[in-house]
């Protein structure tokens, strides 16, 4: 990418980030965000068709500059990266909770949804565990909604709990729920 787009790019992203920061979107206009950035309004429409796919942009760049990426472990050990993920959660909770709420971003939401999708394929791909009769798209995308449910019930909490706690509510999401699904002699057994 040539230089002078990426660098356009990333103060557009930084700019919205930083207003939404301090204001709910819908109070945010193109000409806050180009003026934000030191930029003009054709140079936001040569980069983006409209306010939520910058948004959703700026939003993976800033998530894939805190978090690693999120390793498979075989023995079912909490990924580090998942706490890091959360963390840039909680430290623009305000953001977030505007954008997974119920009048967010749509956009947002399902780009994030299809990120954490695309991580559990791999993940079952990597550990080949899948769900027998599931196909793994299938398994990844109840993968997908569990984890961000979780984490949109949590970024909703006042006070938040913390990252930490937010992990584990996810992982043990995650892992948990199956042995409750089976039968009780099963469980016993």
């Amino acid at each position: 990418m040539d230089p002078r787009v990426a660098r356009t790019r990333r103060s557009l992203q930084e700019a919205l980030l930083e207003l939404a920061r301090r204001r709910p979107l819908d109070e945010i206009t193109v000409g806050d965000i180009v003026e934000r950035a030191g930029v003009n309004r054709s140079s936001f429409y040569q980069h983006y068709t409209d306010k939520d796919t910058l948004l959703a942009d700026a939003l993976e760049v800033a998530i894939g500059e805190v978090s690693a990426p999120i390793v498979a472990d075989p023995d079912y050990r909490m990924p580090p990266a998942l706490v890091a993920y959360l963390e840039h959660l909680a430290a623009n909770a305000a953001l977030y909770r505007r954008v997974l709420g119920p009048h967010g971003s749509a956009l947002v939401a399902n780009r994030l949804r299809a990120r954490v999708h695309q991580i559990a394929q791999e993940h079952l791909a990597y550990a080949d565990a899948g769900i027998e009769g599931l196909p793994a798209d299938i398994a990844a995308a109840g993968i997908a909604g569990s984890a961000l449910g979780v984490v949109t019930a949590w970024i909703a909490l006042d006070p938040l709990p913390t990252a930490d706690v937010a992990a584990d509510w996810v992982w043990r999401t995650l892992l948990g729920p199956g042995r409750a699904w089976r039968p009780a002699d099963e469980v016993t057994s």
